[in-house]
């Protein structure tokens, strides 16, 4: 970011309405897996300095999506990742959560600015391309003009991709833009710490499972005792 921010107070664990903001907007994916297609999922990191504590759970959050997302019928996601002053790279879109883990181990955290409209407007040229169904944004901060960022999420809120912001920590004006972002997207924010990574995972794991299979993805995640995935599958269900 523009100051690396390695001593920051830890945000408290998402709360309970947050998640269930979140479960509740996962309703409006629709399954992915439709006529034989894979589903797509664009997961974009923040990979600026002060990041580097937590790249590792992310890391392993991603793994956790792409097991649920074979199991369910498949899932190509595609990492997005900025970091420096001018650095925003995607990758090919990826079928195994190897491959994908492979890429995040070469990647180093450096100090610089969000660079969140970049990811936004990369979404949306992706949509161009093929449907997309949802962005999933893990980061800590905004250093951007808000308006501007609110036009792009409107923009993939019309083309019918979520966005789903999760926070680290507590800053305020990252707060703001991110829940606006998910507002106008048809998405949800959440905000978590390193207590609340698995529930965070949890959720990640019942979307991956739903954009790539629908119901009966959920409905066999629920049967294997998924906490997120029986919150999510109640919802669906009512």
């Amino acid at each position: 970011m523009g100051k690396d921010r390695t001593e920051q107070t830890p945000a408290p664990a998402s709360s309970r309405p947050e998640i269930a903001e979140f479960i509740e907007r996962v309703r409006a994916l629709g399954p992915a897996a439709a006529d034989g297609k894979r589903g797509r999922l664009i997961f974009a990191l923040d990979a600026t300095m002060s990041r580097q504590p937590t790249w590792d759970s992310a890391c392993a959050l991603q793994a956790d999506m792409f097991r649920e997302a074979a199991n369910a019928g498949g899932l190509d996601i595609q990492l997005v990742y900025f970091r420096g002053l001018n650095e925003c790279r995607a990758s090919g879109w990826i079928a195994g959560s190897e491959k994908l883990a492979t890429l995040m181990s070469r990647i180093d955290c450096r100090g610089g600015h969000t660079q969140i409209g970049k990811v936004l407007s990369h979404a949306r040229q992706e949509y161009a391309k093929q449907r997309l169904q949802a962005l999933v944004f893990v980061g800590d901060a905004m250093e951007e003009k808000i308006d501007d960022l609110c036009k792009l999420a409107g923009e993939l809120g019309l083309l019918g991709v979520p966005v789903f912001m999760f926070q680290e920590g507590e800053d305020a004006v990252a707060e703001t833009a991110y829940r606006e972002i998910a507002r106008l997207s048809r998405g949800a924010y959440c905000r978590f710490d390193t207590g609340a990574a698995h529930q965070l995972g949890e959720l990640l794991r019942a979307v991956a499972a739903y954009a790539a299979g629908g119901m009966k993805a959920l409905a066999d995640l629920s049967a294997r005792r998924s906490d997120g995935a029986r919150k999510l599958l109640a919802q669906l269900r009512a």
